[in-house]
């Protein structure tokens, strides 16, 4: 590697944080054994909380954000992976606790690489951290015995990366997929991803008491937004059915009863991608990479170069993005 290169380094000063372009040396990467020239990277929402003040996902700035890396190996003190390896990594404490993707250069531990085989860089980013969760939240509800036969499957915060992801992996496996989203503009893209039906935003009155118990209508359901849609969906869960939960958009506090869990054996399966054990991410994107791999990775994705990446983030924040991003690094400065 050059002993200069470009990144976009996040700082924090006077309540305000701040995205620019600078150049950095190599004493800048963190300890680890595996140097990466990213290609890729991706945008998420958590990539959006790093540059907005009072995230709570960024422990020290300086950071160099981007939670997905996805390039070349280009120096490795590891016997598992040598140079011209093509390799992902993502979770942990990348582009949070240490400098991530929206640089030239990225070093991260051996042990949190994933080396890829059969998905070229460009689409493991576009799968990205929103994609490996919607893979996880699919995988959760098939390993518990979900088949298609037991009815429709509910995908709330649909237009967004883990939903979107989420309703193309299930109409794949077969599944009827309801979409539940706010946004009017996704409705086309998600009807394209295989979506059945689509309906709005749950509940669907905000300022209604949640209800102990609603009319049964899903067999299970991929749940990427919490708050009041969470306690909604629970309530709504046919008997013996489950909901994989990985998001707070709508926010951390959880407002219901012990209702759907006693009276319909309803399971809450919690899904975090962040610290899944090394050997389950790697056979879950050796999956991702076959069986479980997107039909529609193009079609969901928008490309923009890193040094435009902050407007993308500006949407995220504002509620307007639809679909992934996956972030073009190499020659994107």
């Amino acid at each position: 590697m050059t002993p200069h290169f470009s990144a976009l380094v996040a700082r924090e000063a006077d309540g305000a944080v701040t995205l620019n372009p600078e150049t950095l040396d190599d004493s800048a990467l963190p300890p680890g054994e595996v140097t990466v020239k990213v290609h890729w990277s991706s945008v998420n929402y958590k990539d959006a909380l790093a540059v907005t003040p009072r995230g709570g996902v960024v422990r020290e700035y300086p950071i160099v954000p981007g939670i997905d890396v996805a390039g070349e190996v280009v120096a490795s003190e590891s016997p598992d992976f040598a140079v011209g390896d093509a390799i992902v990594a993502h979770g942990y404490d990348i582009g949070t606790a240490r400098h991530g993707g929206y640089a030239e250069y990225a070093r991260i531990p051996a042990e949190w690489a994933v080396k890829l085989s059969g998905l070229t860089p460009r689409e493991a980013a576009t799968v990205g951290t929103a994609g490996f969760t919607a893979a996880m939240s699919v995988l959760a509800l098939l390993d518990r015995g979900l088949t298609p036969a037991d009815g429709p499957v509910l995908v709330t915060g649909a237009s967004g990366g883990v939903g979107s992801v989420s309703v193309d992996l299930l109409a794949a496996a077969g599944f009827e997929v309801v979409a539940s989203t706010g946004k009017a503009e996704a409705h086309e893209l998600l009807t394209a991803l295989g979506a059945a039906r689509i309906i709005g935003r749950l509940p669907a009155d905000p300022d209604a008491k949640p209800r102990p118990l609603g009319k049964a209508q899903w067999a299970a359901a991929v749940d990427c937004v919490g708050g009041a849609t969470l306690a909604d969906v629970l309530s709504t869960i046919e008997y013996g059915g489950a909901v994989a939960a990985s998001g707070l958009t709508g926010g951390a506090a959880l407002h219901t009863t012990v209702m759907p869990f006693i009276l319909r054996g309803v399971d809450l399966l919690g899904i975090d991608s962040v610290q899944l054990p090394i050997e389950r991410r790697r056979a879950l994107w050796q999956r991702i990479a076959t069986d479980l791999r997107p039909r529609h990775l193009d079609a969901l994705t928008d490309e923009v170069a890193v040094r435009d990446v902050a407007a993308v983030l500006d949407r995220i924040r504002g509620g307007g993005q639809s679909g992934r991003a996956v972030v073009r690094v190499a020659g994107g400065f």
